[in-house]
This record gives C-alpha cells, sequence and structure tokens, in this order.
C-alpha cells in the first residue's frame, strides 16, 4: 500500500457562528479555480427540505471517479462553473427525507447516486444532498454503504459500453486497457458474466495477478508486450470482436489494431489527450460512449439497475474497492491517490457524522 502525505482540505471556521439544526447543514467540497487536489475545500452550507420530486440523502460514502480528477483539473468534456463547482457524481447512503410526489424512497432507505448529475450545482462530494428523485436509486442488499459507492457509475459504464453500444456476446474476445481501474475492473466482471473473454491491459506487471484474480482471462502487460501482436496470438490471429478503450488520444489508431475486420472500438475515456487520428480506410465500427446517453432515459435506467442488481445477487459482479480513506477531510488525499494510478478498484471517501 502506497504511503501519502496528509494534505487537509481548508474548512471555514463556524466556532462562533450560529448553528441551525444538523440535519438542515452540510460540509461541502467546493473548488473556486481550476487546478490540483489542492484546489479542493470543505465549507458549511444549508440545505433546503426536498422539493417535489426531490430527495434528501444522507451521504455515507463516495467513491471517486476519473471523472472528477479531470473535471477539477479542467479537462473534462463539460466545464466547472466557477468560484464555488461543487463536485462528485457517486454516493452511498440514506435517504432522510423526500418531497411532495416522491413514492419510490421512503425515510431509511439505502440509496446510490448516480444519473443525470450536474457536478457544478449537484456534486455530492458532501455530508448530505439534495437530488431529483431521477439522479438516486435503491442499493442493492448485499452491499454496504462502503462497497455500494463503488458500484454503480463503473458498472453502468462497463453494461452501456460493453453490451447496449458494443454488442458485446458470449464467446467475443473484449480488450480492456486501464484495466485496473474502477470501470475496468467492472468490465472485466461484466464481460466475464455474459460468458465473453476479458483480456485485460495493465502498464506494469504488478497487477498482473490482481487483475487474473478478478477474473481477467488473460493479462497483457503493455510495457513489456505488443498490445496488437498479444492479442492476435491470443485469437489465433483473428483479433478481438471488441476494443473497450479508456484513453483514446494519439495511441487509439494502434490499440485498434488488436480488433479483428469488422470489429468495433467504444472509446469511453480520454486520458490520452491529444487528437486521434483516425485512417479513414479502416475496417472497424468506431463508437464514442457517454454514459449521460445511457442513463439519461427511464428506460436506460431500468436496464441498466436490473443488469447490475441481478449481478450484485448472483455474486458476478463484485464491485473492487482498492482503497479507504476516511472523512472528507481527506479528498485531497483521495484525489491524490486516484491520480497515482497505484490501486485496482475503487478509492472511496467516509463521511462521519457527528450525529451519529
Amino acid at each position: 500500500m502506497a504511503t501519502h502525505t496528509t494534505h487537509r482540505a481548508h474548512t471555514t471556521d463556524t466556532t462562533h457562528a450560529p448553528r441551525t439544526p444538523r440535519a438542515t447543514r452540510a460540509r461541502t467540497v467546493f473548488f473556486d479555480e481550476i487546478g490540483g487536489p489542492e484546489v479542493l475545500t470543505l465549507r458549511e452550507v444549508a440545505l433546503d427540505e426536498p422539493g417535489p420530486g426531490e430527495v434528501r440523502v444522507r451521504v455515507d460514502a463516495v467513491g471517486l471517479n476519473r471523472a472528477e480528477a479531470l473535471f477539477r483539473s479542467g479537462d473534462y468534456y463539460y466545464p466547472a462553473t466557477l468560484p464555488g463547482s461543487r463536485l462528485g457524481y457517486e454516493a452511498s447512503g440514506v435517504v432522510e427525507s423526500v418531497g411532495a410526489g416522491v413514492t419510490a424512497f421512503a425515510p431509511g432507505d439505502p440509496v446510490l447516486t448516480g444519473p443525470g448529475i450536474e457536478m457544478s450545482a449537484q456534486g455530492v462530494y458532501a455530508e448530505r444532498v439534495v437530488l431529483p428523485v431521477d439522479s438516486v436509486l435503491p442499493r442493492p442488499a448485499p452491499l454496504d454503504a462502503v462497497t455500494g459507492a463503488a458500484l454503480w457509475l463503473a458498472y453502468s459504464s462497463a453494461y452501456g459500453g460493453l453490451v447496449e453500444v458494443g454488442g458485446l456476446r458470449a464467446g467475443d474476445h473484449v480488450v480492456i486497457n486501464a484495466a485496473s481501474s474502477g470501470v475496468g475492473v467492472a468490465a472485466i466482471q461484466t464481460a466475464a458474466r455474459i460468458g465473453a473473454f476479458p483480456v485485460a491491459v495493465t502498464r506494469t506487471a504488478a497487477k498482473r495477478q490482481r487483475l487474473l484474480d478478478l477474473g481477467a482471462a488473460r493479462v497483457i502487460v503493455s510495457d513489456e508486450e505488443d498490445v496488437p501482436k498479444e492479442v492476435r496470438r491470443l485469437t489465433d490471429g483473428r483479433g478481438a470482436e471488441l476494443v473497450f478503450d479508456a484513453v483514446g488520444g494519439p495511441g487509439l489508431p494502434e490499440l485498434a489494431t488488436a480488433a479483428t475486420t469488422g470489429g468495433t472500438v467504444v472509446t469511453y475515456g480520454w486520458l490520452g489527450g491529444g487528437t486521434m487520428r483516425m485512417p479513414l480506410n479502416w475496417p472497424l465500427t468506431v463508437h464514442g460512449y457517454n454514459n449521460v446517453e445511457m442513463t439519461s432515459t427511464a428506460e436506460g435506467r431500468r436496464r441498466v439497475n436490473a443488469f447490475l442488481a441481478s449481478g450484485v445477487q448472483d455474486g458476478s459482479l463484485r464491485p473492487v474497492v482498492g482503497e479507504v480513506l476516511h472523512g472528507l477531510e481527506r479528498i485531497g488525499d483521495a484525489h491524490r491517490l486516484l491520480e497515482s494510478n497505484a490501486h485496482v478498484g475503487k478509492v472511496v471517501v467516509t463521511v462521519e457524522h457527528g450525529d451519529g
């Protein structure tokens, strides 16, 4: 386990300020400028009661995603509204109260957040959040708060990208790069669940055995092996039916040569930066995947949630938590860990409530 220097987020001094009841206030993570983890701060804000169609959730844990680090650093596909942007898509907690017209949830229900959140205004790095009911879903019963915070975004992205867009089928080979990330692990398990062969790509050999233990059929170490050449060796020269790409950028054309003629490339991330130059004569289908498109409709959410709930119940989908940090004060440390790529699975931060 890596050793990390603690950098506590700044907190407003409320020692002498009048306080309203704890249930209507929440420490919340904000940032006022683009930058590294050091720009993250904690502030206490007042919460309104949920209005019609809204739910108030006591957050017990937040799951970090690479998207949030990109958002904080100004590299995400939509910009933060500054100053005073919030942050975070994914939280696990308990319903505290519901607004008029909400019948799907009641106080005390364990829930997750994720669909349809706009981070600047609705980011869930907080003690409590008020969200539209469509941005909240039941937490599958076998999962506790910490494990629940590692489920929704990673596994919905894997299901949507692999199955709904990529058309992955039993017997197919799928190449998964950034395989030790939250989405990468989810993609390995999702592919295995439907009977496909997940070929995990990781940069160093240190993560090979862990990825095999998590369900990868093969692991290719990109710092030591030629990925397209190795994929073709594993598939008797055919190539993979699907490439599931988290990196994009200038390296995508070479990675895509691991696909079979007539195969599919689904790219869902842009960690590589830069411009992708696509050959005009590629015998491939290339899709850009945005999880919002999959989860913005009631029908899309229904299919995603059914797949996730059934997979958790039968044990084939097992959210992996790489490291847990305790307290929102550790959010800067959590972002540093996320960007170090030293972990396998999800980085989770627990939220500690003084009111028990």
